[in-house]
């Protein structure tokens, strides 16, 4: 098994949901975080004085799949997240050890 994060900017987040449930991809945990990498934030003015924004809001997706999934369900959102411009985020794949579903006990794929 493996766990996908992708990092991605939130007006894409139902373009990257609906291309997964394309793919067969009907559970994920979604998350509001903020962050910055090359794009360093940005400035704003309120009331007149300037400000540097350096967080910019981000949505972390995680996704749990079989290994032989990874690499569709990766270029799945690599395709739909993309803009072409900078701040389009990333993509981490980590291997998963186990998986145990509480409500009925099964472990490895039958939980995910």
């Amino acid at each position: 098994m493996k766990k996908i994060e992708a990092v991605i900017k939130p007006f894409k987040l139902d373009e990257v949901k609906e291309a997964l449930n394309e793919i067969g991809i009907k559970g994920m945990t979604i998350t509001e975080v903020k962050g910055y990498g090359r794009q360093k934030g940005h400035k704003e003015i309120y009331r007149g004085a300037e400000y540097v924004v350096d967080f910019i809001p981000k949505i972390k997706i995680e996704i749990i799949v079989a290994a032989d999934q990874a690499n569709q369900v990766v270029e799945t959102i690599r395709k739909s997240a993309n803009t072409g411009k900078l701040g389009d985020g990333k993509i981490f794949i980590t291997p998963i050890e186990g998986a145990i579903r509480v409500r009925t006990g099964e472990t490895g794929k039958d939980a995910i």
